[in-house]
């Protein structure tokens, strides 16, 4: 009698979590999504009127289809991505062959270049290749006079977003593909080769069309990720006015007086033509026709280049200098020289010519440190408050048979197909309308950013929970724990380095956001982000490559340190398990 009462009382207790996860995720992601449907349908401003059903209608969509606006925005949004998505294609795609299959020297060191730009945060990159890029004043156009050549570069045009979209985008590619590499079977290349077919033609016949599910999807995911993404367009676009879906969007909520419908319209545009590249990246990664991974061992296979292994080791170099060096030089440069115009290359290294004149000025900026302060707070509350979620929705999907986890996992994993940018409208159709909401607060960006990076924390978090066996679960249930219990003394030690993982980057991710920061902001919560793009977009590239640098330092510092937390995690966890 009491097993019955006892296991009752389990589905009840079961029934009430997962209706409590079911209504966190319903308030985190359905509700602003529904706001937004209903702004794009409505033609009533949430400041003025409030939220309303009134007069609801698709006029807002069909003045958008006909705006030439919107078309030229979205073929020039199609152009950048498309031509960016090519590049990263290319650029990760032959990293990870030298990595991966041929001898190359310090693999090592060109596997770590590849995956560099990932912590770039986008708005920084796209300031530093508007200092190297400038048509006037930029650092490569002077470095090519200084050296006689009459070549001329300008990164404020289609080719130059169309070249920063690729080469800070290739690592998603690259860590598809070589992943896909290190799996494949080599005997089928050999196979190919024992047949008369040279390298050159193994390579594009054999090896390449194997892993093309994983080219793809790497493509659709770079795809994906540059088209919400807004610190590039704004910087390297606005001086020209070529706008992108995203820019475009942030545009229409400035006008006076702001155009939130037609706003929200067009960011469900950009929500379904995400979601749909999303969907297709869904089908090529289930797809089981290109299964190239057998039961039995293998060792990838490494082809030796003979003297050309020094030829794909500086192209390794090449793209390290091009990711890295050169736009942290740019940044150095304008942040410590008093005056960006230089005449030629020796006034360059001209001492007289630097100061700390521009870090002075930005921490003379009350506005900087209140950032700062911002930007660390909200990074906290989403790091602390998300990975719980984060965790509890992993655990329940992972480690348990609960009726409703397969909504959980649908409803948690939505937000990958909405942009940031959108993410941003959307919350803000949610709160600003209703009195004494979360409008203003700190709160609020916070909340959008944990519904944001939902998908990939649940996902960082799935791997560590998918490594511990349920026999020690198990051990613990027949020694009379129960599932608060196993979790606290079982499952959260062991999967303590994924935990400290997974919140560094919701951390990492929450300070370096700036699509949905640009429409929850106010005042008295800006974050570093926003605070950097006003300060570029006030024409004062000294101060802007300046905070560049803090921002940059500060997350360098908290990464490394997160690293060592999470090695100190992983040591003791090995202890325990032993």
């Amino acid at each position: 009698m009491r097993s019955v009462s006892g296991g009752r009382r389990g589905r009840v207790g079961a029934g009430l979590w997962v209706s409590l996860l079911l209504a966190i995720l319903g308030f985190l992601v359905i509700y602003p999504i529904l706001m937004l449907l209903l702004g794009a349908l409505t033609d009533t401003n949430p400041v003025v009127d409030g939220i309303s059903l009134s007069h609801l209608s698709v006029t807002n969509f069909l003045t958008v289809l006909a705006n030439p606006n919107v078309a030229e925005a979205l073929a020039n949004t199609l152009i950048a991505c498309g031509g960016g998505t090519l590049i990263a294609v290319a650029v990760g795609l032959l990293f990870s062959w030298i990595v991966v299959r041929t001898n190359t020297p310090c693999k090592g060191f060109i596997a770590a270049a590849s995956i560099l730009p990932l912590f770039a945060p986008p708005l920084v990159a796209g300031v530093a290749w508007a200092i190297l890029g400038s048509p006037k004043t930029g650092l490569i156009n002077t470095m090519f006079k200084w050296v006689g050549l009459d070549w001329r570069v300008d990164f404020y045009s289609m080719w130059g977003l169309v070249f920063v979209f690729g080469i800070y985008y290739a690592p998603y590619v690259y860590m598809f593909t070589s992943s896909a590499l290190r799996n494949m079977d080599p005997s089928l290349e050999e196979a190919a080769e024992i047949s008369g077919a040279s390298a050159f033609a193994t390579l594009f016949s054999v090896t390449f069309p194997l892993i093309m599910p994983a080219i793809i999807s790497g493509m659709l995911l770079s795809f994906i990720v540059m088209l919400g993404i807004y610190g590039i367009p704004a910087v390297l676009g606005a001086p020209t006015n070529l706008a992108v879906l995203t820019t475009y969007i942030f545009k229409l909520t400035n006008w006076s007086p702001p155009l939130y419908n037609t706003a929200a319209a067009v960011a469900i545009i950009l929500m379904v033509v995400t979601g749909l590249l999303v969907f297709l990246q869904h089908k090529v990664l289930s797809g089981r026709s290109y299964t190239t991974v057998a039961g039995k061992a293998f060792r990838p296979r490494s082809l030796d280049l003979g003297r050309w292994r020094w030829f794909t080791f500086g192209l390794g170099i090449v793209y390290l200098l091009v990711v890295v060096v050169l736009p942290l030089f740019a940044l150095i440069v304008a942040a410590f020289r008093k005056f960006m115009f230089i005449r030629d290359v020796s006034s360059l290294f001209d001492a007289r010519q630097y100061s700390l004149m521009h870090f002075e000025s930005i921490f003379d900026n009350p506005l900087t440190m209140r950032s700062i302060y911002n930007a660390v707070e909200v990074g906290l509350i989403t790091a602390v408050v998300g990975g719980a979620l984060a965790f509890a929705i992993g655990y329940t999907i992972h480690r348990t048979q609960v009726m409703g986890r397969r909504w959980i996992d649908v409803i948690s994993t939505l937000p990958v197909a909405i942009p940031g940018l959108v993410v941003g409208v959307a919350y803000l159709w949610a709160w600003i309308g209703i009195p004494a909401g979360l409008y203003g607060t700190i709160w609020i960006l916070a909340l959008a950013f944990i519904a944001r990076f939902m998908p990939d924390t649940v996902k960082s978090l799935s791997t560590s929970f998918l490594q511990i066996h349920r026999e020690l679960e198990e051990a613990a249930w027949v020694c009379g724990k129960g599932v608060l219990g196993t979790i606290r003394t079982i499952v959260l030690p062991l999967a303590r380095p994924g935990v400290i993982a997974s919140m560094t980057l919701l951390f990492v991710l929450a300070i370096r956001e700036l699509g949905s920061s640009l429409f929850l902001y106010t005042s008295n919560t800006m974050v570093m982000s926003v605070l950097l793009l006003d300060y570029y977009e006030g024409g004062n590239l000294g101060k802007t490559a300046a905070f560049s640098l803090v921002q940059t330092v500060l997350l360098g510092v908290l990464i490394g340190g997160a690293n060592w937390l999470s090695r100190g995690a992983a040591q003791s966890s090995v202890a325990r398990t032993g």
